[in-house]
């Protein structure tokens, strides 16, 4: 069976999309830096007197610290199609903007700011 190669070099077409992927070591430390993160997440349960504002401060770098570290590593797209990182990344950004977009109306449209207007 023969083999396609490129015009530009004589390198096998399909050896010009690989990649070398992490190794087994950076994979456990990637799985020890995410355990941390949401135990970091989840001790924020038990700080009693944490304002709304202060968890969202405190918990949005580290929710899209995750959504970076598994799309970069778990999902390759570090390695993949740089259009494949725009989307994840749009994806991100209307998350968060929705988000913020609900805790706005949550704190700001509710009978008191109406109250407020009048």
């Amino acid at each position: 069976m023969s083999t396609t190669t490129s015009t530009a070099d004589s390198v096998p077409v399909e050896e010009q999309d690989r990649h070398d992927h992490p190794t087994d070591l950076k994979y456990v430390k990637i799985a020890l830096i995410l355990g941390v993160l949401t135990m970091l997440e989840v001790s924020t349960y038990f700080v009693e007197d944490a304002s709304t504002t202060m968890l969202v401060i405190t918990l949005f770098p580290m929710m899209i610290a995750k959504f970076l570290i598994v799309t970069a590593y778990f999902m390759h797209l570090k390695y993949d199609n740089p259009l494949f990182r725009r989307v994840f990344f749009f994806g991100l950004i209307l998350a968060v903007v929705v988000f913020l977009i609900m805790l706005s109306t949550f704190e700001f449209w509710n009978g008191d700011f109406y109250r407020f207007l009048r």
